[in-house]
């Protein structure tokens, strides 16, 4: 029914079309915040956590389900949505990222006809004249725009030294498209803003803009463009790496011409073999290349799916690599700011030495755990993962007993959720391309470990580092030579103090615990209360419908203080 989804969703037709897609993308996420408020919420904290629990799966399905139609009946940004929350393997259940993963290339095509107008009204040219040859038949159709291969005319291949090019033209009426979306979800995201649940671990709001941003970018083609030749120039003289060429006679901000550079997609592994190249070494280069972009130039491809990624054979001596990696689509790409990268190079270094205090160090360099967080139960938490699990491939940990992995989960998920996490700015995209880059090495060997392209990367950049390191080591030598000089004095201070009897003990740690234990107590009256009314304003109602519903009403304010007296 691809004709039915694009009359519905991908070409607006009015105001009436944009205000009905606004309202279907706010009911869809109203119904589901309040779905997840009830049963995650409401329920756990009147006595039915198993209700909760026994019935999350089939629910994250539906949600999941229900989110795929949306998103493919709409397209636009929705689309956009479903591919990153279809990478975050790390914090989502599988039944919500298994059913989206089709997203990638599930996205009906524009009618050639609809391209030609909106090519050649930005080209101010026929398309005749503007090529030699185009395929009216697309190569890719994504959510934003769609591809078409082409032959360059004489002039151009001639100015250029190309032939083959891939023409990228924006889906008529885009730009429309996607200012409803970002307002729709730049008010999903105030909704979020006063959960505290979401609040307490990331600024929703502000992660709306960053994507807001990202998304208004990657409909400007000329920043495409330029984002190309930015990518080139980091890896200039990199045998690694290869980028297609811009054409810039025929780009504008809605249309883009790159050089055709079509080969073997990278999750391709039968085409891979059939060239002579190994799957597992294609892993290893790929992840490699991506830190770099990450940890090393602070520009990084956000966007690393197997589409844009192609095996490019070329001619090699004997027993040098005959092949490199070819990027494309650079409309999403990403900067690390330089503290940032520094604190992800921490981060990289105690992953790969396995040091689980070095871990959470480098987090709180990053950003992603606050300063006030105790970390002593943490710190443990990560040992003891590292001790078990430090070492395993891909394949090795799905053969390790569900059991193990959930005794896990049960021992330190508390110590997790107590801790105050935030998701820095910046770090929507970070994220989404480290998780991409783990899904590409594993589906290219179900075996590759990631620690194996971890640990001599994390040592080079050590080697690479070691300035710093002398003079940090020097820092802290000045730093305990002081501390020794002052001693002797603060410890005649702290004697007198003593003597004095102006010293004070105090346990901050056990007054919290205590001020918990009476907001713990406070809130289970309040959620008996709650109950009590409830069941007693149903049972009544039928002998007496106003006083039963009075009851039932008046059950509300016990609940909304169990759910939200404050906590801290």
């Amino acid at each position: 029914m691809p004709s039915v989804r694009q009359d519905r969703g991908h070409s607006p037709s009015g105001a009436g079309n944009t205000r009905a897609r606004y309202r279907r993308i706010l009911r869809f996420a109203g119904w589901n915040l309040a779905v997840t408020w009830w049963y995650e919420l409401v329920l756990p904290r009147i006595g039915l956590r198993r209700v909760a629990d026994s019935t999350r799966t089939r629910r994250m399905q539906r949600f999941a389900r229900r989110f795929h139609v949306l998103a493919v009946d709409l397209g636009g940004l929705m689309i956009k949505v479903g591919q990153f929350l279809s990478s975050r393997l790390d914090v989502l259940p599988p039944e919500i990222t298994a059913e989206l993963e089709g997203l990638q290339d599930e996205v009906p095509p524009v009618p050639f006809a609809a391209i030609r107008t909106l090519a050649e009204a930005e080209l101010g040219v026929r398309l005749e004249l503007a090529f030699q040859w185009i395929d009216e038949t697309p190569v890719a159709a994504a959510s934003l725009g769609q591809a078409h291969r082409a032959t360059l005319g004489a002039l151009d291949t001639a100015d250029t030294g190309l032939t083959g090019a891939v023409i990228k033209v924006q889906r008529p009426g885009i730009d429309e498209i996607v200012d409803v979306d970002l307002a729709a979800l730049r008010k999903v995201g105030g909704w979020l803003s006063h959960v505290r649940l979401v609040s307490d671990r990331v600024d929703a709001p502000a992660l709306v803009e960053e994507f807001a941003v990202t998304s208004l970018e990657e409909i400007d083609y000329l920043h495409e463009a330029m984002n190309a030749e930015r990518f080139a120039a980091d890896f200039a003289g990199d045998d690694r790496v290869a980028v297609p060429a811009v054409v810039w006679e025929r780009t504008t901000r809605r249309v883009l011409t790159l050089e055709d550079v079509t080969a073997i997609k990278i999750n391709d592994t039968d085409a891979l073999r059939a060239a002579g190249i190994e799957p597992g070494d294609v892993a290893s280069v790929f992840a490699t290349v991506m830190f770099d972009q990450l940890f090393t130039n602070g520009f990084f491809h956000a966007d690393p799916h197997p589409g844009n990624i192609f095996v490019t054979p070329i001619d090699a001596p004997p027993g040098q690599r005959s092949w490199k990696l070819t990027f494309i689509d650079f409309g999403m790409m990403g900067e690390v700011s330089a503290s940032t990268r520094a604190g992800l190079r921490k981060l990289l270094i105690a992953a790969a030495s396995r040091d689980g205090k070095g871990l959470v160090d480098a987090m709180g360099s990053v950003g992603v755990l606050l300063p006030t967080a105790e970390t002593a139960e943490l710190e443990r938490a990560m040992v003891q993962l590292f001790a078990r699990f430090g070492g395993m491939g891909f394949a090795e940990l799905r053969d390790v007993d569900p059991r193990e992995f959930r005794d896990f989960a049960i021992e330190f998920g508390d110590v997790v959720r107590s801790l105050p996490f935030q998701l820095p700015e910046n770090f929507l995209l970070v994220i989404r391309a480290m998780s991409l880059t783990s899904g590409v090495c594993s589906s290219l060997d179900p075996k590759f470990n990631l620690w194996d392209s971890i640990e001599p990367y994390a040592t080079q950049l050590l080697r690479d580092e070691g300035g710093n390191v002398v003079k940090d080591a020097a820092q802290q030598v000045l730093d305990v030579a002081g501390l020794a000089l002052r001693l002797p004095r603060r410890l005649d201070d702290l004697i007198t103090r003593f003597h004095d009897g102006t010293v004070s003990v105090q346990s901050s740690a056990l007054d919290r615990r205590v001020a918990r234990l009476e907001r713990i107590a406070q809130r289970a009256v309040s959620a008996i209360l709650f109950a009590g009314l409830l069941v007693g304003g149903a049972l009544v109602r039928d002998a007496d419908a106003v006083f039963g519903t009075v009851l039932m009403a008046v059950s509300a304010v016990p609940l909304l203080h169990a759910l939200f007296a404050p906590r801290r």
